[in-house]
């Protein structure tokens, strides 16, 4: 089964961090992956956009016509690229900054207030983790236990309460994107 994921916000959001986090944490679980990112023509808080594709199988194509999950941390991600995900697929947005009611219905919306979480948390730069485990409880692309692994590994050289609270953010993604599968 093949899955493609288009993560988008602004640079600073940790858009690029979640895509390839999740395309090494699939390469880990002996699955194929390709990471595209796309970076706006601005130096510092400019679009950000990482299409993830994810198979059992070698994968053809790198750039999905329609992707099957799309994530929008931001109103200028949602307002850019709200269109891109196929009928039947999953929407996820930040709905701490996207407050534009979505008007399609042939997707799943999923909206979670996760810069709050993040800051319930400690610390607002855990949104895109928090929005990674949401991934994960919704439909289950990867493991827990394997994305935990890639977040030791990406936090190795770091205080280990960084660890901590990114696995507790982890978790709870994991919580709200049950509600979901």
């Amino acid at each position: 089964m093949k899955e493609s994921f288009v993560f988008s916000g602004s640079g600073g959001q940790g858009i690029m961090s979640a895509g390839i986090t999740l395309a090494h944490t699939a390469i880990d679980m002996n699955k194929h992956a390709t990471y595209l990112p796309e970076y706006g023509p601005e130096q510092r808080g400019g679009s950000a956009k990482c299409t993830v594709v994810i198979s059992g199988d070698k994968i053809i194509s790198p750039l999905p016509k329609k992707c099957d999950n799309l994530i929008v941390m931001n109103e200028q991600a949602y307002a850019k690229f709200g269109e891109d995900v196929r009928k039947g697929g999953i929407l996820l947005l930040n709905s701490s900054r996207i407050k534009e009611e979505v008007k399609r219905d042939d997707v799943t919306v999923i909206a979670a207030p996760v810069d709050d979480i993040a800051l319930e948390l400690g610390n607002v730069k855990a949104a895109n983790i928090i929005l990674l485990g949401i991934l994960i409880g919704a439909i289950g692309i990867v493991s827990r236990e394997a994305l935990v692994l890639s977040l030791e590994e990406k936090f190795k050289s770091k205080k280990p309460e960084i660890l901590e609270m990114n696995i507790k953010a982890l978790d709870r993604g994991i919580e709200i994107g049950k509600k979901y599968k």
